[in-house]
């Protein structure tokens, strides 16, 4: 199986998300070093307008590669405070450093449970292991 970086101050999804305490309350969210691998080479990404909010499961936006379309699901419920504007010229940021530049959107969380109830990377790691379709 692949090497994945899964950074210990990230809490990740079953949808393949990861979600970080960003300060002051904020959140940002993006996808997983998994999800950008089997995805391949991103070309598109759309995300939603700031002021919108999402419940954990619900789509927010989509991401395009050379692969695949595939729809983003919110992690945890929240409002959309920033989008990461940069991916529209460059969305393959994704791809080369999808933990830190290559984030997509900021929110203001609902309940801070539902970030604790996200997985940490160990167990995230023991769920992509655990998946068929690798």
């Amino acid at each position: 199986m692949p090497e994945f970086s899964l950074p210990d101050e990230n809490r990740y999804s079953q949808d393949d998300e990861w979600v970080r305490e960003s300060g002051d309350g904020l959140y940002r969210i993006g996808i997983t070093d998994y999800a950008q691998q089997q995805l391949g080479d991103v070309v598109f990404v759309e995300l939603p307008e700031p002021g919108l909010k999402f419940q954990a499961g619900q789509a927010f936006g989509v991401i395009e590669s050379v692969k695949a379309v595939s729809d983003l699901c919110m992690p945890v419920s929240g409002e959309i405070v920033e989008v990461n504007s940069e991916l529209e010229d460059a969305p393959e940021v994704v791809n080369e450093d999808c933990y830190h530049g290559g984030w997509l959107i900021g929110i203001r969380i609902d309940d801070a449970a539902q970030f604790n109830g996200l997985m940490e990377s160990k167990a995230y790691g023991e769920h992509i292991a655990s998946r068929s379709d690798d």
